[in-house]
C-alpha cells in the first residue's frame, strides 16, 4: 500500500486552475482574473493564489508580467517534454502520442546501443533482465522492465537519449497500474525483452530494430487494449 498524499489548500487550487487551464476554460493567451478576485471566488487567500500561480509558473503554464497581469501560455508552442506528466494525468489521450514517440525513439536507441555498448553496458542489461524475470509483482516487473530501457539508453552513449527516456517514463510511470497488462507473468516479459537484449549484446544492429519493434509494438498493443477495456 501507498500512502496517502496529504494535500495542502494550495495543492487543491493548482489542481483546479490546472485542470481549468488545460480543459480550456483560461485558453492560451488569455489574461487571468487578479489575485484578489480569484482569492474572493474560491474562498482563499490571496497568499494562497500567489504560491498556486508561483508553481504554475514554474511548470510552464502561466507567465506574470508586472502591469500586465498573469497570462496563460501557450504551452504547445513554448512549452518542453517537461509538461508531459501533467498532461497526461489531466487527460490520458496523451497516451498515444507518447507511444508513438516511445516507439520511434526505442528503436533509434536499440540500432545505436547494439552498435555503441560496452562489455560492462552489455553485462549490466543481462542482469537487468534477469531481475525482470525474478520480480516478484507486475508492478516490480514493468518497473524491472523499465530499468531495461534506462540502460539501453545509456548504452548509447548519448545524453539526450537517457533523457528523452526519463521524460517518457515521467509521463506513463505515474499511470503504470492502469499499464500493467504485459507485465503480469515475469517469464512472458523477460522472454519478450531477451531477443533486444541479445542482439545489443551481439552487436547486430539489424536484429536490434526488428527486436526494439517488435517489443515496443506488441506492449503498446497489450496496453492500450487494456485501457480500452478497463
Amino acid at each position: 500500500m501507498e500512502p496517502l498524499p496529504r494535500e495542502t489548500i494550495v495543492d487543491v487550487l493548482e489542481r483546479r486552475l490546472q485542470e481549468d487551464i488545460l480543459g480550456g476554460a483560461h485558453p492560451a493567451g488569455s489574461l487571468l482574473p487578479p489575485e484578489h478576485r480569484l482569492a474572493e471566488g474560491y474562498g482563499v487567500t490571496r497568499t494562497t493564489v500567489k504560491h498556486a500561480f508561483g508553481r504554475l509558473t514554474q511548470a510552464g503554464l502561466l507567465e506574470t508580467r508586472h502591469g500586465v497581469g498573469t497570462r496563460v501560455r501557450d504551452f504547445l508552442r513554448l512549452g518542453g517534454a517537461d509538461l508531459l506528466p501533467m498532461l497526461v494525468r489531466h487527460s490520458p489521450d496523451w497516451l498515444a502520442d507518447v507511444f508513438e514517440v516511445r516507439g520511434s525513439v526505442g528503436v533509434l536507441i536499440a540500432e545505436r546501443a547494439a552498435a555503441r555498448a560496452t562489455a560492462a553496458q552489455r553485462a549490466r542489461l543481462r542482469a537487468l533482465l534477469a531481475a525482470v524475470a525474478g520480480a516478484a509483482d507486475p508492478d516490480a516487473v514493468q518497473l524491472a522492465d523499465a530499468e531495461v530501457h534506462r540502460a539501453l539508453a545509456q548504452a548509447t552513449g548519448n545524453r539526450v537519449y537517457v533523457l528523452l527516456t526519463n521524460t517518457l517514463f515521467a509521463a506513463y510511470l505515474p499511470l503504470r497500474a492502469r499499464l500493467v497488462a504485459p507485465f503480469r507473468d515475469p517469464a512472458e516479459a523477460a522472454a519478450r525483452l531477451e531477443p533486444l537484449v541479445s542482439a545489443v549484446e551481439d552487436g547486430d544492429v539489424a536484429a536490434a530494430r526488428a527486436a526494439a519493434q517488435a517489443y515496443l509494438s506488441t506492449t503498446q498493443r497489450i496496453m492500450l487494449e487494456a485501457l480500452e477495456t478497463a
